[in-house]
């Protein structure tokens, strides 16, 4: 009975403690975060359309695309693929997505096309691209929307995010946002 009694009350103690306590104390950590650990949104015309930190898919041809997916970009299944350069499997996907890129941008060699464009991230949810990858869409995307190179490159040049520490990075739904505003 005294082993018992002493096993419900440290549910109780753990109960409260992971349940209560803790979340409280990651919501008031949260509050104190930019936009209060809601995630930064992207707005056009006052309308929400995605959050800054989660890649979204863009398969349209007058949209620059973003990285590759292990998960279809479903945020609530976050996940690489797990699969290494060594696989058979993974090497197919990947030639299928050069080849892929190649038909779709008739000028490009398989030498300028951006690892970051046939991989997937670890957590296949990565809003970002390299300024490379962005740049080799760029005649497709003017010649689609029918606009003048020098413009959208412009707009990809004026959307480069430097970091303090790792590459430059271009974020894919800020771009499309901006692309669809440019006239």
């Amino acid at each position: 009975m005294k082993n018992l009694f002493s096993l419900l009350k440290l549910t109780v103690f753990t109960l409260i403690l992971f349940a209560v306590i803790y979340p409280l104390a990651i919501y008031g950590i949260a509050q104190l975060a930019p936009n209060q650990g809601k995630g930064k949104t992207i707005s056009v015309n006052g309308k929400v359309v995605g959050y800054q930190k989660i890649g979204q898919k863009f398969d349209k041809s007058n949209y620059f695309w973003g990285r590759p997916s292990a998960v279809d970009y479903n945020a609530a299944g976050s996940a690489g693929s797990n699969k290494g350069p060594s696989n058979a499997d993974y090497l197919a996907l990947v030639q299928k997505r050069i080849d892929t890129l190649l038909l779709v941008h008739p000028y490009l060699k398989k030498s300028d096309i951006p690892s970051d464009m046939v991989t997937a991230s670890g957590s296949g949810l990565d809003p970002n691209i390299s300024p490379q990858g962005a740049l080799i869409q760029v005649k497709r995307i003017a010649k689609e929307r029918k606009l003048d190179e020098t413009k959208v490159k412009a707009l990809v040049e004026s959307k480069i995010n430097t970091a303090v520490v790792g590459p430059e990075t271009v974020n894919v739904l800020e771009l499309n946002a901006a692309l669809d505003q440019l006239r």
